[in-house]
C-alpha cells in the first residue's frame, strides 16, 4: 500500500542525485532487519542451489549446447550496491555477439536463440543469480541490477536514478511483481520501475520481502 508521505511523490526525488529522505530511511534501518534479510537470502539460495540448480542446470546446459554454439553461462558487468560494479551471472540466451553488454534485448531480437526465448519467457535464465546472492553481491529481493550502459543512460533521464542502489540489487522486486520486467522500450517504463524501486528503498521490511518472494514464485 503506497503512502503519500513517500519520497516518490516528490518530483525532486527523480531530479536530484541524492535524496535525504531515502538516505535517512536506509541509514536508520534496524540491524535486525539487515541480519534477517541476509539469513533469508542465504537460506533460500542454498535451498534453490541444492534442490533445484544441482539437477536443472546440467539439463539446461545440455539443451543450450544442442541449440547453439557458445558458453552455457553469460557473465555481465552490472551496477550493484552503492554503485559498485559486479559480475552478474545468467544462462546465455543469445548468439555470441559484440553488442551483448551495450544493447538491450528487444522484442523479436534476432540475437536470441530458440532455447534463449524459452529461458527468458520462463525467467530460468536468471537462476544462476542465486550464486550472486550467496556471494553477497545481490539479494533475492531488491531493484534489478542493470547493465552499466543502461545505468548511465537512465541516470541521464532521471538524475535520482542511482538512489535505487542504496540497497543491494535483487533477483526480483516490487517493480517486477507489479508488471514492470523485461526490456525498457520507453521513458515511462524506466520511470515506473524507478518509482517502485525507490518506494522499496524507503519502505522495505522483512514482511515486504517475503511477500515479494511469494508473489514472484506464484
Amino acid at each position: 500500500l503506497l503512502t503519500h508521505t513517500s519520497a516518490i511523490f516528490d518530483p525532486i526525488t527523480f531530479n536530484h542525485e541524492h535524496n535525504e529522505q531515502l538516505q535517512s530511511a536506509v541509514e536508520n534501518r534496524k540491524k535486525i532487519y539487515l541480519y534477517s534479510k541476509r539469513f533469508v537470502d542465504v537460506l533460500f539460495s542454498l535451498i534453490i542451489v541444492l534442490l533445484i540448480l544441482s539437477w536443472l542446470l546440467p539439463l539446461l546446459a545440455i539443451l543450450l549446447k544442442l541449440d547453439s554454439r557458445g558458453p552455457v553461462f553469460f557473465k555481465q558487468k552490472r551496477t550493484g550496491y552503492r554503485g559498485k560494479v559486479f559480475n552478474c551471472f545468467k544462462l546465455r540466451t543469445m548468439q555470441v555477439n559484440k553488442d551483448a553488454n551495450d544493447l538491450q534485448a528487444s522484442l523479436n531480437d534476432p540475437r536470441i536463440t530458440r532455447m534463449g526465448k524459452f529461458l527468458r519467457t520462463s525467467n530460468l535464465d536468471e537462476l544462476p543469480q542465486f550464486i550472486n546472492v550467496l556471494m553477497g553481491d545481490m539479494s533475492i529481493v531488491g531493484p534489478r541490477p542493470h547493465m552499466i550502459r543502461d545505468s548511465q543512460d537512465f541516470s541521464e533521464l532521471f538524475p535520482g536514478y542511482y538512489n535505487r542502489y542504496l540497497v543491494k540489487p535483487g533477483i526480483t522486486g516490487l517493480a517486477q511483481i507489479n508488471g514492470f520486467r523485461g526490456p525498457t522500450p520507453n521513458t515511462r517504463s524506466v520511470y515506473k520501475r524507478l518509482q517502485w524501486d525507490l518506494y522499496y528503498v524507503e519502505h522495505v521490511n522483512l514482511g515486504m520481502d517475503l511477500r515479494i518472494i511469494l508473489l514472484t514464485a506464484l
